[in-house]
């Protein structure tokens, strides 16, 4: 699972909050002007770990790092807006809580999207995994022939005798309701000639 860069401007306002609190952008001040950094945020993912990295948007240099787990507080919404989040950012051992923005609320809803995906394929995954070993501690079947025993099997008419099969010329003479009359032969070449020249001694006389 890798989302690409959402290249979006973000604004990331310098606060370090409790985790019991619940929190309102209001309360940050003039999120227009008071924000620490303004780069790009790009969601990485495989397996069953997930990163949310805020970098600068020339040189890709990392500011922050969130290691995201759906089952913690490492992301957060607020209260009052749908386009600000709380994220756990963790850096050697030690973590703190960042208030992020972005300007855009589509932008905001692509990473609620994203942070869902992630969440979706996590669950699946281990649904998969719990069938799979549902099914190793079931009892196996054996549908192998045991000693003595046979099988047959039946395939329509092969083996048929000839002399079963019905006679399709005495059938088709049947249905026409009598013989078939036969035509003359043609009239050969020579007869053809006697008969012109019989016909232009007539026209003479």
């Amino acid at each position: 699972f890798t989302k690409s860069p959402l290249d979006q401007q973000l604004e990331v306002i310098e606060s370090i909050f409790n985790i019991t609190t619940l929190y309102r952008a209001a309360e940050w001040g003039d999120l227009g002007s008071s924000f620490l950094w303004k780069g790009r945020l790009r969601i990485l993912g495989k397996g069953e770990e997930c990163s949310i990295r805020l970098e600068d948007n020339d040189t890709g240099e990392l500011f922050a790092l969130c290691p995201y787990n759906p089952a913690t507080n490492s992301v957060e919404a607020v209260l009052d807006s749908s386009r600000y989040f709380v994220l756990k950012i963790e850096h050697e051992g030690r973590h703190a809580f960042i208030g992020m923005g972005f300007q855009e609320r589509s932008d905001a809803f692509d990473f609620n999207v994203a942070l869902q995906d992630f969440t979706k394929q996590i669950h699946a995954e281990k649904k998969a995994a719990e069938r799979a070993a549902h099914a190793d501690t079931l009892p196996k079947k054996d549908y192998s022939l045991k000693e003595g025993q046979t099988i047959s099997i039946n395939i329509g008419n092969v083996g048929a005798k000839r002399g079963n099969r019905p006679n399709t010329t005495s059938s088709s003479s049947n249905n026409s309701g009598g013989i078939v009359p036969l035509l003359p032969p043609p009239p050969s070449a020579a007869q053809v000639k006697q008969q012109q020249q019989q016909r232009n001694n007539n026209n003479l006389f």
